[in-house]
């Protein structure tokens, strides 16, 4: 793949594109702001953008902001936030701000770099990939709403959906049969009241659903 990444820290840049080349991948540009992200994206149109949210000179959301920048002009950029802290806020507005190839890890998922890569390799294919941390924290503090009317099995397959896992995947992480994951995911479906509609990515619509509710 050819990616983009952007940190105000020259360490975790360096870091990165270690972890990256190593895997194969090849680092076209890097950024130190938000502000030079958002043309060094747009030029080299690369695999996947990677980014830290908190940059230079607020040192807040930059990242975000220079998603969604990027996505005005390239709504199919396929883009992975990294985050210090869970901030459940800004994975949803980064998926609502593209059609599909979003996601959000926190930094400490670097050290787990089977895990890294495997979740940017979904990005990169067109899939969302929220933090598994992330996640659980929704699942604690949701408001009421119509995650409520999920069974327990319901709700670890979607909470495993916004992991970005496949359905064999899936299967193979709860032990059940892919015929068994469809079913709970068309029942995920039905309860969150997603029809198929060949407009709309049912999946990410649901881990939007997920993340709204926290």
């Amino acid at each position: 793949m050819r990616i983009v990444i952007a940190d105000d820290s020259a360490l975790l840049r360096e870091g990165l594109r270690l972890v990256l080349t190593d895997a194969g991948h090849e680092v076209v540009a890097s950024a130190a702001t938000g502000t030079e992200l958002v043309p060094r994206a747009l030029e080299h149109r690369p695999d996947l953008v990677i980014a830290d949210i908190r940059m230079p000179p607020s040192h807040s959301d930059e990242g975000l902001r220079a998603a969604q920048q990027i996505r005005e002009t390239w709504p199919k950029a396929p883009i992975v936030l990294l985050s210090q802290y869970v901030v459940i806020s800004y994975a949803a507005e980064l998926i609502e701000s593209g059609e599909q190839s979003t996601g959000y890890l926190l930094k400490d998922r670097v050290f787990d770099i089977r895990s890294f890569l495997d979740s940017i390799e979904r990005v990169a294919g067109g899939g969302v990939a929220i933090d598994p941390d992330v996640v659980a924290q929704v699942l604690v503090s949701r408001r009421r709403g119509p995650l409520d009317e999920l069974t327990e099995r319901e709700r670890e397959v979607l909470e495993l959906m916004g992991e970005g896992l496949t359905n064999s995947a899936i299967s193979r992480r709860l032990f059940i049969s892919e015929g068994g994951v469809e079913k709970h995911t068309q029942r995920v479906f039905a309860k969150l009241g997603l029809s198929a509609d060949a407009s709309t990515h049912r999946r990410v619509s649901a881990v939007l659903t997920l993340l709204q509710q926290g």
